[in-house]
């Protein structure tokens, strides 16, 4: 049985929406577009540049989630600058005691030394991606600096006599940091590298050399829309 499209008015209809929603819909590709992200980071820790004999780090991580304002530079989007603010949380295991507010030295006959850090932090980012307004999965490559205040840091350890020992928002603790980051991956998934160029102690040393430890950390980030 032949339908005829000039006696079904229910079918133009249907048709006619179909062609629109076409034509809305390739419109929107090579429109700019604002590509806002929420993120999220998960990364293994490492101090470097530590003072001469102090002892490796054992196993330390960060995580980190925040929102980031994307500024496109090109009306397709490939090229944009990111803004943002976020929170982060590192807990290191490292090889550095601390004896007051002020003074600091090589951990000696202590375990379970444990540095405890929170801090909001603000990315600034020069970002590059194969995207356009109506692909969700693509190449990105973002690099940058991240700034960071700490909103409190806390040293924990035991001694040989199993003592405990603690000490919080210490004076020696430099609370305003800054790095340079770098992520790429395809998708949600990406690959974080963060390297400090800022010490996280400020005016110390031990055996008069200056303690110049600075953040490294390498995992994954998460992008999501």
């Amino acid at each position: 049985m032949k339908i005829h499209l000039k006696k079904s008015p229910i079918l133009i209809l249907f048709f006619l929406a179909l062609k629109s929603y076409a034509q809305i819909d390739s419109l929107k590709i090579g429109d700019k577009y604002w590509e806002d992200q929420l993120y999220l980071s998960l990364s293994y820790d490492i101090l470097d540049k530590q003072p001469s004999g102090a002892s490796k780090s054992g196993f330390s991580y960060s995580f980190s989630l925040g929102y980031i304002k994307d500024i496109p530079l090109q009306k397709n989007g490939k090229f944009a600058v990111g803004i943002g603010t976020g929170y982060s949380f590192n807990s290191f295991n490292h090889g550095l005691q601390i004896i007051d507010n002020n003074t600091i030295q090589l951990a000696n006959n202590i375990t379970s030394n444990k540095m405890s850090l929170h801090n909001i932090e603000f990315p600034l980012q020069i970002r590059w991606r194969t995207s356009d307004a109506v692909t969700y999965s693509f190449w990105r490559l973002y690099g940058g600096v991240r700034f960071s205040y700490n909103l409190s840091n806390n040293f924990s350890y035991l001694d040989e006599n199993n003592a405990s020992f603690e000490f919080s928002n210490i004076d020696i603790y430099n609370r305003f940091q800054s790095g340079l980051e770098l992520s790429a991956g395809y998708g949600a998934f990406n690959l974080y590298v963060y390297y400090g160029l800022t010490s996280i102690f400020k005016d110390v040393s031990i055996n008069s050399e200056t303690v110049n430890s600075k953040i490294m950390k390498f995992g994954l980030i998460f992008y999501l829309l």
